[in-house]
């Protein structure tokens, strides 16, 4: 799952995407407007983190840019602008939540996730496939009562899957998700990581089956 944080204070920027990778949330970092713009328009987030107060665009503009051109990435407003008119501006202006600076990282953390939540359509932290079970905020896997592992990247891309079960995710979303604007990858890194799924997935006696479809992505069958 990779978030988009917006952000001028290199510093904060840099704390808070430390934060979430520490929750197996990553983050691409943007300190200004142009380059969030950039970054939205070429990877897909599951989420945008966004300051209001950025150095080349007011992020307002920029919100409302992004909601014009129909890009419907959840996004969040985390900004020093607390008065309640700029809250209303804010959410009116597409923005999925508002909060103001000063602020505590768990409850950032906390509205992150129930955004993610809300638009996977499930309502629990507990994510179902079949048999399978993912804890969300405690990240273990379980099957029938007993824990499975997989490696980070692989609990990941199977996150990914479970939150679309029997509907093909394109493989563009997950090389997005899992490596961002600005990791390399070769050309086969996803296809290593579903083949080590499909292994651990066959040893544990369950159903599941991850589905290649040709040219366009995988699906997590139940």
């Amino acid at each position: 799952m990779r978030l988009l944080v917006v952000e001028d204070n290199i510093e904060l920027a840099q704390a808070i995407g430390e934060a979430f990778a520490a929750r197996h949330l990553h983050c691409d970092l943007a300190h200004n407007a142009g380059d969030a713009d950039i970054l939205i328009r070429t990877t897909r987030y599951a989420l945008v983190i966004l300051d209001l107060g950025l150095p080349d665009e007011d992020g307002l503009d920029l919100l409302k840019r992004l909601r014009a051109a129909q890009r419907s990435e959840p996004i969040i407003i985390l900004t020093a602008r607390g008065e309640v008119e700029n809250r209303i501006r804010g959410l009116s202006a597409g923005a999925d939540d508002y909060m103001s600076k000063p602020f505590h990282f768990d409850e950032l953390h906390a509205r992150v996730l129930a955004i993610l939540r809300r638009d996977s359509g499930y309502k629990d932290r507990l994510l179902r496939a079949g048999t399978l079970e993912l804890d969300t905020e405690a990240r273990q896997f379980r099957a029938e009562g007993a824990a499975l592992e997989f490696s980070v990247r692989e609990g990941e891309l199977l996150e990914l899957l479970m939150r679309q079960p029997n509907r093909v995710v394109p493989k563009r979303v997950l090389e997005d998700q899992l490596f961002g604007a600005g990791d390399s990858l070769g050309s086969n890194a996803v296809e290593v990581y579903i083949h080590r799924i499909r292994r651990h997935l066959k040893e544990a006696g369950l159903a599941l089956t991850v589905q290649t479809v040709r040219g366009v992505g995988y699906m997590l069958q139940t």
